[in-house]
């Protein structure tokens, strides 16, 4: 199985995470998962830092934000700030998100997940949602964070949206950790 497949197998649910914390129905127990993902571990070649990365996106993705949090918070990297920027926004704590966005700078998957977005507003014909989040071509992030606050103060039509968004995030940044 390539690192690709196997990689996206951790975040193949049958719904994106909620943009809050959660849990949510489907998602998988924190001791399984680090079960699973050491079993991957062992049979793929991925450096110490980007198992930790993948452990704590995967772990995010299933709703365990307190122990990815404790992983992001001592990777001291640009992926790292932007796996703790996912966390703080889901927390919620739209602030600390925008912080640790600013620490991220201008991500080089940015130009994927902007690409990723895209497609699907495009495909949904959300041209609004598409100008807001990818401005002159560019990932926005912070908007992407105030789009979450706006969503979370008050229920929107976009929140389905939003979390199909959270999943290209996710699977881009897993992609760029590979891949790099």
């Amino acid at each position: 199985m390539s690192t690709a497949a196997g990689m996206n197998k951790f975040v193949a649910t049958p719904e994106p995470p909620e943009l809050g914390p959660g849990p949510r129905p489907g998602i998988q127990s924190e001791s399984e998962l680090n079960g699973k993902l050491q079993e991957f571990f062992g049979a793929e070649t991925l450096p110490t830092q980007k198992q930790e990365l993948v452990r704590a996106l995967v772990l995010l993705w299933h709703d365990h934000l307190e122990s990815a949090h404790v992983i992001a918070q001592d990777i001291d990297t640009a992926d790292g700030a932007f796996v703790h920027a996912i966390m703080h926004r889901r927390e919620p704590d739209y602030g600390n998100a925008k912080y640790w966005f600013r620490r991220v700078g201008k991500h080089p998957a940015f130009a994927e997940l902007a690409k990723g977005v895209c497609s699907l507003l495009e495909q949904r014909g959300n041209r609004e949602l598409r100008q807001l989040l990818v401005s002159n071509g560019e990932w926005d992030a912070f908007a992407f964070v105030d789009a979450c606050e706006r969503a979370a103060l008050k229920a929107t039509q976009e929140e389905p949206l939003l979390r199909e968004i959270q999943r290209i995030e996710t699977e881009t940044l897993l992609d760029w950790i590979r891949l790099r």
